[in-house]
């Protein structure tokens, strides 16, 4: 018997307490507002990672070390990063979002400390390798905790997010630490109390958050190294890789090379132009990612290889003809294309899998990522030591933009095949 069949005078039995969303505490932010801070948490992490690129010039000067160990410098970062996402991927997803980002943050603040007292390159490496490991645990958590936390009135803003995150607070950090580093006192250390700051603020209100993560066993488990996807997201992740190994390995050029390219090859040596570099590649790419939020996702990935083949040979034009003019404009239409490919993959990854997979899956795709995005510059450094900075550029370049053209072309010969009727994420 129903209990709207109960006469009136009965005492029906009340109904059992809802427990399949925990009540929140008076401390407690709102989902709203707790989407809203995971959301400049990720761009603090990201501009804490590029903030040092304005830099490597500035160290180079003082300790007198090559280009290699310049971008060495870069990839020891992410090595950690990356060792971080193979053992501490999918740790949210066992012990919860916020004490995995309140252990994150730790580090961080922990890495800026390091970079307030390196007064060489072994502790310049301690340090970036610290904020590499740092960086990997907290991006899986940050991605996982706004796909929880994903308002269900835009139920892809995640991925917007997501994909615009990274790019802006890349573009952020840089430009901001060349202003610092320019026009500011003590340039090697103002910009790491700032971030040192920021991270404080960023700890309290993590320590707000609501838990968007039940605790499930295989803690432990989880932290043997391992990439794993489940088998039903691996086809759909795969048709990812051109795009995220075009696009990334784009990126590692301009944050590792990038000022350098400014002061070796066009002759500027301000470094705000040095910030500026990486600012002209990632800031269109955060617009575009907004911009190009409910198109189609097999159109939104051929624009992004498009015109990530298209910039970037405009840009090796400027190098090749000292252009300045010319690369800074095939710079920006490269991040256009970033964004656009960013818009999509991410996009496509925050919605495609469960909760319990979201870690795992943000996991792989950002090795995926790092690895394109470090490997490639590393290799540009040991070139450039051995033949110089404007051969190693150039044929850098052309890699990349051969690498687009192959992610256009897989792009194209999946379309024929498959008819694509979903959008990218909409807020």
């Amino acid at each position: 018997m129903s209990v709207s069949a109960l006469p009136e005078n009965d005492n029906p039995i009340p109904p059992p307490p809802d427990t399949a969303r925990p009540r929140r505490s008076r401390r407690e932010l709102g989902r709203p507002t707790a989407f809203a801070a995971i959301a400049v948490v990720f761009v603090l992490f990201m501009a804490a990672s590029s903030a040092p690129s304005p830099l490597y010039v500035v160290y180079q000067q003082q300790w007198d070390f090559s280009a290699t160990t310049l971008t060495t410098v870069f990839a020891v970062y992410v090595l950690g990063m990356i060792a971080a996402l193979l053992v501490l991927g999918s740790l949210s997803d066992h012990l919860g979002r916020r004490p995995v980002l309140l252990s994150a943050i730790t580090l961080e603040a922990a890495s800026m400390a390091l970079f307030l007292v390196a007064d060489s390159v072994s502790l310049l490496l301690t340090a970036r390798l610290v904020q590499g490991i740092a960086t990997g645990a907290a991006m899986t958590a940050l991605g996982a905790a706004l796909a929880d936390l994903n308002p269900t009135h835009a139920p892809h803003r995640a991925g917007v997010v997501t994909g615009a995150a990274p790019t802006f607070g890349l573009g952020l950090g840089a430009l901001g630490c060349g202003f610092l580093v320019e026009y500011g006192p003590h340039p090697t250390r103002l910009v790491y109390v700032l971030l040192l700051a920021g991270l404080v603020l960023a700890a309290a209100v993590v320590a707000a958050l609501p838990e968007t993560s039940l605790r499930r066993p295989g803690a432990a488990r989880s932290l043997q190294p391992r990439l794993k996807v489940a088998p039903h997201l691996r086809a759909d992740l795969l048709r990812l890789v051109p795009i995220l190994v075009a696009s990334w390995a784009l990126g590692g050029l301009y944050l590792s090379l990038g000022p350098s390219v400014a002061v070796g090859l066009f002759g500027l040596s301000s470094h705000v132009v040095g910030g500026l570099v990486v600012t002209l590649l990632t800031v269109p790419a955060c617009l575009t990612a907004i911009a190009l939020r409910g198109w189609p996702v097999a159109r939104t990935l051929a624009l992004g290889a498009g015109l990530l083949l298209t910039g970037t040979v405009v840009a090796l034009t400027g190098v090749e003809e000292d252009s300045l003019l010319t690369a800074a404009l095939g710079t920006v239409v490269a991040g256009v294309g970033f964004g656009a490919s960013s818009l999509a993959s991410f996009g496509t990854l925050a919605r495609m899998a469960a909760p319990s997979e979201r870690g795992e899956l943000f996991s792989v795709a950002f090795v995926i990522s790092y690895l394109s995005f470090s490997v490639p510059a590393v290799v540009a450094g040991i070139a450039t030591t051995r033949t110089g900075l404007h051969e190693t550029s150039v044929a850098y370049a052309a890699t990349v933009a051969f690498l687009a053209a192959l992610a256009l072309l897989a792009q194209w010969l999946r379309s024929r095949r498959t008819p694509e009727r979903v959008t990218c994420p909409q807020t």
